[in-house]
Parts: structure tokens; C-alpha cells; sequence
């Protein structure tokens, strides 16, 4: 049967009202309410125009309903500046990601997850001094985010968003930690933005984004401190003369200039004239918007090894998208893009899929 929390899902991650996808698909808008309120089964014409519109297979539309986090289990960045459609259409691709981490679940055994739950510490500078004495991280700069949070047993995936507004946000899947991060953003900010997530999922577990502003202030103190342990900052910085020093510095944190500017400040290593103008000088510079010395993009090590391992059984993104009913572009969006393989005539072979132990590096 045709379900319409599928078409309401289909149609979020499109980012359209109901009166816009009803005026795209030459459907008069009534129509379409009752269709998602479950009161009028679309005809078979209704339901090719809908599919062709929203870019979707039909058999999407005649799936179990998906399962999706609660609004009240999501924490995002930046609600404040994003619109209503941009959360719920970034909202909508954890539906997705569910349903690929399962199909991928069946045929590999992933690092299972292992945080803390820190939701008690009161001082997040400390929860993530705890949290890397947990991983046994040390003071040292940690060298790809993603690769630790995957060796940790947190499911990154990527979201392709055209709007600077979103960051990026996490969530809890029963006992099962999510991380999604826009690619359109830099590398120095995703990976503040990877941390920045990780506090979330370690510090507001049980108390989710309705702790609102307070909880933006302890995820960004704690990222801070993860990335840029304050020994090691005041061992490799003890005093700072120059925009400059900073800006040769932050390769060795893998942080914007920005970040570490602030973070020098609150250490107190700057002073407040000097950082005031070094916030001026930011902006002359161009560094508020451009970074200098820019890093290479994190890629995820474990989807990279998961597929290609499917592609030498001859799986492509064609294949698992169809295997999920999904359109093969949201596929490759939530997988850093990773999906770009030889075209391939083969089918898919549940019974032949491969199996396979993953063990990422730490990223240190």
C-alpha cells in the first residue's frame, strides 16, 4: 500500500512545502493533504507524477515506514539562522542513513560503540580531558576526526546540504551514536563541527537540544579543549606576537585561525587588546570567510573500506540504492561522496555478500 509518511519524508528532504510539490507535480493542494494525512490512497497517475517530481522510485513510496529520530533526540547548530525546511530536509536523511547503515549492518560487523557518559560533569573542558583519557589520546593533536569517531563505534555521515546554515548535527539510535556533517563547509570547520557533535552525544544524551543555548556553550567548550588540549597549547604557544605565529600554528591542531585565536584568548595566553586585534586583522585578512592554508577534507575511512569491498563483488551505488528503494544521489550524499565507481551490470546478491571485520585507525 502507498504510504504517505513516505511521501512526507520524500517531500521534507526536498526541502518543498506541501503547496509547492502539489504545484510542481499539477496536483491541486487539497489533493495532496489528503494524500499525507492518510485519507485518499493516491491514483496510479497521482503517484507517477509525484515520483517523477520529487525524484524518487516509486517503490520508495510503498515502504514500511521509515524509522526517523525524534525532533526532541536531534541536536543542531545554528538553530537560530537556519529556516524550518533547511532542519526538516537535513532532518530527513538520518531516515536514509538508518536504512543504509542497516543494509550494511547485515553484511559487516562495524566497531561497536564506546563513549562516556559525561552528562554529569559539569565543567565540559573536563569531560573531554575524560573522554580522551578514556581512548588513551593523550595531549597529542588528534589527525583525522572522522577515523576516530568511526574507530569509536559513531556512524558518520555526510550531509550535502546547499546552505552554509546547517553544520551539522547528532543523534542517539537506541544505544547507537550518529554523527551528520555538511560538506559544503571547511575542513577546519567540519572538524570543530565533528567535535562539536561528539559533546552533544557525550554530554546531552539524556537532555537533547532543549537545553538550547547552554548546551551550544558547554558542546563548544568541550570541542575547543578535545581539539586543542590546553597543555599542549601552552607548551607549543606559550606567548603570541603576530597574526602570523597563529596562523602557522592552527596546521598543528587541524583548526581554523579563528578557533585558535579564540582558544588563545580564553587561555589567556592573548590578551583582550590583543585579541581584539587580532580579530580586527582576521577581517582585513580575509580569514573570516577564507582560510588560510587550507587542510585536506577528512573522508571516512570505514565507508571507504566497506565499499570497496562491495565493488570486488561487483556492487555499485546502482545496486544499493535499489536493494533500499532510495534515488543513488541521497546514497552517495550520506557516504562523503565515496560512491563514484565503474558502471555495472551485476545484481544484487544478498546471499553472496561479503563479510568483514572494519577496524579504523584512531586518527591520532
Amino acid at each position: 500500500m502507498f504510504n504517505p509518511s513516505r511521501l512526507t519524508l520524500a517531500r521534507q528532504r526536498r526541502g518543498l512545502s506541501s503547496r509547492a510539490l502539489a504545484e510542481m507535480a499539477g496536483i491541486t493542494p487539497v489533493t495532496l493533504s489528503r494524500i499525507e494525512n492518510g485519507k485518499n490512497a493516491p491514483e496510479p497517475d497521482t503517484v507517477r507524477k509525484l515520483t517523477l517530481t520529487l525524484d524518487f522510485p516509486e517503490e520508495f513510496f510503498f515502504g514500511e515506514t521509515c524509522e526517523a529520530p525524534s525532533p526532541e533526540g536531534v541536536s543542531f547548530r545554528s538553530m537560530s539562522s537556519m529556516t524550518a525546511r533547511e532542519r526538516d530536509s537535513s532532518r530527513a536523511a538520518a531516515p536514509f542513513a538508518y536504512m543504509v547503515q542497516d543494509w550494511v549492518d547485515a553484511r559487516f560487523n562495524l566497531p561497536q560503540p564506546d563513549l562516556l557518559d559525561l552528562s554529569t560533569e559539569r565543567d565540559p573542558a573536563a569531560a573531554a580531558r575524560a573522554l580522551r583519557e578514556h581512548w588513551t589520546l593523550g595531549e597529542q593533536p588528534i589527525s583525522h576526526m572522522i577515523k576516530l569517531m568511526e574507530s569509536k563505534g559513531i556512524r558518520v555521515f555526510s550531509l550535502a546540504e546547499e546552505t552554509l546554515r546547517v553544520d551539522g548535527y547528532s543523534c542517539w539510535r537506541d544505544n547507537t551514536p550518529y554523527i551528520f556533517l555538511n560538506t559544503m563547509k571547511s575542513a577546519e570547520r567540519s572538524r570543530f563541527d565533528c567535535a562539536h557533535e561528539l559533546a552533544h552525544l557525550v554530554l546531552h544524551r539524556h537532555g537533547g537540544p532543549g537545553q538550547g543555548k547552554q548546551a551550544e556553550v558547554e558542546a563548544q567548550q568541550f570541542a575547543a579543549s578535545f581539539l586543542m588540549p590546553e597543555a599542549d597549547v601552552r607548551a607549543k604557544l606559550p606567548f603570541v606576537t603576530s597574526l602570523d605565529q597563529i596562523v602557522q600554528a592552527k596546521k598543528r591542531w587541524g583548526v581554523s585561525v579563528s578557533a585558535l585565536a579564540y582558544r588563545l584568548h580564553k587561555l589567556k595566553t592573548l590578551s583582550d587588546w590583543q585579541y581584539r586585534g587580532t580579530v580586527i586583522e582576521l577581517g582585513k585578512r580575509g580569514y573570516r570567510t577564507t582560510e588560510p592554508h587550507p587542510l585536506e577534507r577528512e573522508e571516512s575511512a570505514v565507508w571507504k573500506m566497506v565499499l570497496e569491498d562491495l565493488w570486488r563483488d561487483r556492487l555499485t551505488k546502482l545496486e544499493i540504492a535499489k536493494a533500499l528503494g532510495l534515488p543513488p544521489m541521497e546514497v552517495e550524499k550520506l557516504l562523503f561522496g565515496l560512491l563514484q565507481s565503474p558502471s555495472s551490470g551485476s545484481t544484487l546478491r544478498p546471499e553472496k555478500s561479503p563479510k568483514l571485520r572494519v577496524v579504523s585507525s584512531t586518527g591520532r
